[in-house]
């Protein structure tokens, strides 16, 4: 895949922020802080420092300052009180509105969603990620291609201006369009190789298991625990990326293919989730989901609805789900209540492992493990239909006698159909 490499803008020092909120009409406050919080932590995986907050009530956005302009004035002060570089809103800002604050302020206003897009451009590390996070840059920043002339050159780097794409700021409208044509034509590629895979491994008769949730619930870890695939898994948001698939055995003996995806957030950018769309059909295409929340999290339950919200965008609500509460160490009780008010749900500990067992257990259920596996009993004489059980299923034990030969088998319905002469009881 080509790919214009473009280093990260080197910072000499760490850039200071004020955060912006605002409480509409319905909004409980307690929630906003709770967004705010995590804002903060999106700007510290970014690599900038937090030194204010600025909340505004009002009725509705300013179409110029969207908090207004008496606000924006507070808002001037404020930083220069400070000394702030940059100011961030916690909601998504229109060009014009971004354009007009730049103006006012005299320093760079960004939102939530180029502090995202941000951390992704640092976090992107195989080619397929890095022409995903590019493609997202450049989608959100064509729209404010216009009027702004070398105006889009905000910038002596820092948050939301750094990463793929960012020289592109300064080129004309078409030489974008063009590049992100061409990015969109590699990402079709490689979607398509991706689903030839797909229907290689579909005729190995492996069922598909993938990791969802927010970011930073612990997926790599229960990825790790229970593959042994030592991938990263720091706690910082957004470490995982790229997706990553390794095999697994179930108790009932079935292999499965478990797959960690890029976690999901409060108001994922469209941006991204256009962009990732290629990466994330192993959720859409999936037998099950592992749902996977920080039990330990201020927010689990507005947690839970972000993920939601993105399976449904990405078309995938309706593939069936698991939902585990993680990081019951932390806090049992409170994992073990959550749990009690999800039906079906269970809390377990992806870094001590205790609840795993059932976890697999669980998962085994889920994909009624037993339906799928058939005894066959073969006359070895048949070695011919021998040769096919191998190549149509996944064998999980065989034993043999005098006459014939028994195979445990797992296999669909197709599958099963072929060898309906051989099936016995079990």
């Amino acid at each position: 895949m080509t790919y214009i490499p473009t280093t990260l803008i080197e910072r000499t020092f760490r850039e200071r922020i004020i955060l912006v909120g605002v409480i509409f009409p319905g909004t409980n406050p307690e929630a906003l802080d709770v967004e705010l919080d995590e804002l903060e932590k999106l700007v510290l995986t970014a690599g900038a420092d937090v030194v204010a907050r600025l909340v505004q009530r009002k009725d509705a956005p300013d179409p110029a300052t969207y908090i207004g302009s008496g606000k924006a004035r507070e808002l001037h002060e404020l930083c220069l009180f400070h000394d702030v570089d940059t100011v961030v809103f916690d909601h998504g800002l229109s060009p014009a509105q971004q354009r007009n604050l730049e103006k006012l302020l005299g320093r760079t206003a960004i939102d939530r969603t180029a502090v995202i897009l941000d951390i992704f451009a640092q976090n992107a590390r195989s080619p397929e990620g890095k022409a995903q996070v590019e493609l997202a840059l450049l989608r959100y920043r064509l729209p404010r291609l216009r009027g702004r002339g070398q105006g889009l050159s905000q910038q002596a780097g820092g948050i939301g201006t750094r990463g793929p794409g960012e020289t592109q700021l300064e080129v004309d409208r078409r030489r974008l369009v063009r590049r992100m044509h061409k990015l969109e034509a590699e990402l079709k590629a490689v979607t398509k190789t991706r689903l030839t895979q797909r229907a290689q491994r579909s005729r190995g008769r492996r069922r598909e298991v993938t990791l969802v949730g927010y970011t930073n619930a612990g997926k790599s870890t229960l990825l790790n625990r229970l593959t042994d695939a030592d991938v990263p898994a720091a706690d910082r948001l957004f470490e995982t990326l790229d997706p990553r698939t390794r095999q697994m055995a179930l108790p009932g003996g079935e292999t499965v293919l478990l797959t960690d995806t890029v976690g999901f957030v409060s108001k994922l950018p469209h941006e991204l989730v256009q962009a990732f769309r290629s990466t994330l059909d192993s959720v859409q295409l999936a037998d099950l989901l592992i749902h996977v929340v920080d039990a330990s999290s201020p927010d689990p339950l507005g947690q839970i609805r972000a993920v939601e919200e993105v399976l449904r965008e990405i078309g995938a609500s309706e593939v069936p789900v698991l939902m585990v509460f993680n990081k019951a160490d932390r806090d049992p009780k409170e994992a073990a209540r959550l749990s009690g008010d999800h039906e079906g749900s269970l809390p377990f500990s992806a870094t001590e492992g205790g609840g795993v067992d059932q976890l697999l257990r669980a998962m085994a259920d889920r994909l009624r493990v037993a339906d799928r596996i058939a005894r066959l009993s073969i006359p070895h004489s048949r070695g011919d239909i021998i040769a096919a059980v191998h190549r149509e299923g996944e064998v999980v034990t065989v034993e043999r006698d005098d006459e014939v030969t028994v195979m445990d088998v797992v296999l669909d319905e197709a599958g099963r159909g072929k060898f309906r002469e051989f099936e016995v009881a079990r």
